[in-house]
This record gives C-alpha cells, sequence and structure tokens, in this order.
C-alpha cells in the first residue's frame, strides 16, 4: 500500500501532524520527514520490528550505524555518559542543529544497555554512537511526544543520493513506508556535518552544512567577565586574563579564539558602545595592554548560556544572574575565589585602578591555576586527513549516516 503523504505546507494543524506521525511511529511504522538538513527515514528505537523494516528499506548491513535522534544532549547523555567537554560544548551551542555527534561508547552500563539487542547492534555495532537533535518544530514535537529516542537515517536507499522532498520519496520509497512528511526543499538542502569527539580532539568524518571555522568557534572554551557598566573591572579582567591565557599557551593574545579561547566582558547594567574609562585605559596601557578598542556592553543570556565559565567582581553580581538565571548556578563564580568582592574604581584615581587591576589580576591567576583540562587547546581532523577505521560512521569509503 502507498504511503500516506501530508503536506506540511497546507495543513491547518500541525499538532494534528505530530500526533499522527508518533501513532504511526508507536504501531511499529516508518515516517519519512523533513529536518533543516535533509529528509529522513525515522522508526521508534523500542519497537525492534520497525527498526528491522527500516533496515530492509535502506538495503545495509548491520555494521553500518544509523544515527539516535534525541530531545537534547541530556537524554543523549544517559547513553554516553562519559561524553567528553568538548561533546558537551558543541551539543550545548549547536542542539538543536545540523550536527551529528559520535561519542564513544561507554565501557559501564547506561541507558545504551537498555535498548533491545536488534536496537543495540544498529546504532551501536561498533565502539561508537551517533546522536542528532534536528532543528525541525515538527521533528522536536515528534520526539517529545514520543517514548524513547528515534532512529534516523537519510530517505534513500543505500548508494542512492538522498531524496529532496517528499514528491521523490514517494517516487522511490512510496511502497515501503507508512507516511511522508512534505515540506519542499528542506532549509540547507546539505547533510549534517558529522563529527567524532573524544578528549581533545574533533575529528570530522563527513563534511555537512558547519565548516571547520564554525565547529571551532562552538567548540571553544567561553569566558565571560561581567560588572555593572563593563568600562572598567570587567574590561580590565578580559585585558589581563587573555594576556594571561596568551601567555601560558604561547601565542599572541590575537590568535586565542583559533587556539580556541574565547573571552568576553560584559555589564549587568550596561549601556552598549561606551569607551572603557580613561583610568582602566591608563592602567592597562602601563601593562602594555590597549584597552582602547573596548567597547561597552550588556549582557545577554545566549551569551551566558554559552559560556562555560562566567566571572563576577562582586557576590550580588552573581546573586543577580542566578536571580534570573538559577540553572547557570554551577558556571557562576566571583574572580575572587573566596567569594569576596572587587570594589568598583569608578570615579576614583589611578592609583585606586591600579590596585584593582592587581587584585583582579592575582585572583585570575589562581582561577587558571585552579581549571581542569577544560579550556586547554583542541584539535580538529579534517574528513579523510586521518579516518578512524574503528569508526564505520563516515569513514573514508564506508556508509555515513543521515541526515
Amino acid at each position: 500500500m502507498s504511503a500516506i503523504v501530508i503536506d506540511l505546507t497546507q495543513s491547518s494543524d500541525l499538532r494534528d501532524v505530530v500526533h499522527r506521525a508518533v501513532q504511526v511511529l508507536a504501531e511499529g511504522g516508518i515516517v519519512a520527514l523533513p529536518t533543516e538538513t535533509v529528509y529522513g527515514l525515522a522508526a521508534r528505537a523500542l519497537v525492534p520490528e520497525a527498526v528491522e523494516r527500516l533496515g530492509k528499506i535502506k538495503g545495509r548491513g548491520t555494521d553500518h550505524p544509523w544515527t539516535m535522534a534525541v530531545r537534547s544532549f541530556e537524554e543523549a547523555y544517559d547513553y554516553v555518559p562519559t561524553a567528553p567537554l568538548l561533546a558537551q560544548r558543541l551539543a550545548r551551542r549547536c542542539w538543536p542543529g545540523p550536527l551529528t555527534l559520535v561519542l564513544d561508547r561507554p565501557d559501564h552500563p547506561s541507558l545504551l544497555d537498555e535498548l533491545p539487542a536488534a536496537v543495540q547492534s544498529r546504532v551501536a555495532p561498533g565502539s561508537t554512537i551517533g546522536f542528532r537533535v534536528p532543528a525541525h518544530d515538527v521533528v522536536l514535537d515528534v520526539l517529545q511526544l514520543s517514548i524513547g529516542p528515534l532512529l534516523l537515517t537519510s530517505a534513500n536507499r543505500t548508494g542512492a543520493p538522498p531524496a529532496p522532498d517528499g514528491a521523490r520519496i514517494a517516487e522511490q520509497l512510496g511502497e515501503d513506508v507508512d507516511l511522508i512528511l512534505d515540506e519542499g526543499k528542506t532549509r540547507f538542502a546539505q547533510a549534517s556535518t558529522v563529527v567524532h569527539a573524544t578528549d581533545g580532539v574533533l575529528t570530522v568524518l563527513r563534511p555537512g552544512v558547519l565548516d571547520e571555522a564554525a565547529l571551532r568557534r562552538f567548540a571553544s572554551f567561553h569566558i565571560v567577565l561581567l560588572c555593572t557598566g563593563n568600562t572598567c573591572r570587567s574590561p580590565m579582567a578580559e585585558c589581563l586574563l587573555r594576556a594571561r591565557l596568551a601567555r601560558r599557551l604561547d601565542v599572541p593574545p590575537e590568535r586565542l579564539e583559533s587556539s580556541g579561547i574565547v573571552i568576553q566582558s560584559a555589564g549587568l547594567n550596561a549601556q552598549g558602545g561606551l569607551p572603557a574609562s580613561s583610568q582602566a585605559v591608563a592602567v592597562m596601557a602601563e601593562r602594555n595592554l590597549d584597552l582602547t578598542p573596548h567597547r561597552s556592553q550588556p549582557a545577554q543570556m545566549q551569551q551566558l548560556e554559552q559560556a562555560d565559565l562566567i566571572l563576577t567582581m562582586t557576590a550580588h553580581h552573581r546573586a543577580f544572574l542566578l536571580s534570573h538565571a538559577p540553572h547557570l548556578a554551577p558556571r557562576v563564580h566571583t574572580v575572587r575565589p573566596d567569594g569576596g568582592d572587587v570594589a568598583d574604581p569608578i570615579g576614583g584615581p589611578v592609583e585606586e585602578y591600579r590596585r584593582c587591576a592587581e587584585e583582579i589580576d592575582e585572583a585570575l591567576a589562581e582561577w587558571i591555576e585552579s581549571l581542569d583540562e577544560s579550556w586547554r587547546p583542541f584539535d580538529i581532523v579534517p574528513a579523510g586527513a586521518a579516518p578512524d577505521r574503528s569508526n564505520p560512521i563516515g569513514s573514508a569509503g564506508v556508509a555515513k549516516p543521515g541526515p
């Protein structure tokens, strides 16, 4: 029987479409649906019969793994609790989005062991397992209402190019799938980038939407320094921290970002576009540091959500931030490790700014010593440069996941 095709662009009630897709999946059916990259074929991971059927449609052996579509990184972490910090940073900043994250299979019990054996052989036939959180509202709603993850693979038979739209899926696979959600051309019309993340190394297994520059930016260690107006304390802290880390890594300060470290400052009550105070500029100049390019910026929630470490100048700053975003607590600390305040020198003489800068610099030195290896630079291995033969996902000459 031919698949039912629903045109999402003409649907008056997407909630009904979502419920229909969830029901088909729950009953062991196969649903073709759009993502932001390419179309995918989905089966419910807790239904072995659906997984076997999906394998027959694809015409693919069990040694070629499929991606698990999950709701969030927290759900992926239940399957791979040993995920490295690089993977956590990528997931926090890229998901939902066009990234397939491949992680080493844990060597101790996890939720992965609770999946049916036939499903485990499909998602983790080797030493790794791939995850995806598609940036598509319908797919995310289907995942939210489904029990357990979905298996997701590109909507084509093995060896054929992915179908560009629902109409082509109906032509090629209409007799094999149960439901096709057609939205025309996808947003990127390009596959997701597949990255194997380990400690200190990102290996690109398949190029896709995210290029190397984007991966480096998303995987970088982000530090945000906060004060009130972002014209003296936090700009000096930013300047001092950049200089200290550059010396520590033996790179010019302007190359810190390309080394995987992003340092920013902001103000919790800042007016945007103001220069640093003249006294702060003078004190930094005494240290051969240039603060003249600085312009103040108010703290943005997106900036804080992406930060790995947020250092505030006072305990009040920290309390104020956490009153609005309590979930950030593990990443928010006062710049003084003892929890004390760095007094605001605004309006005071240059000598007061010198004392403030010295206090901040000493506190930052302690922070650098206390940080673990998470802030260290990492390597990105381009696709094909050093394929991991133990990992069949995306390696040269081996089948690749989708979408």
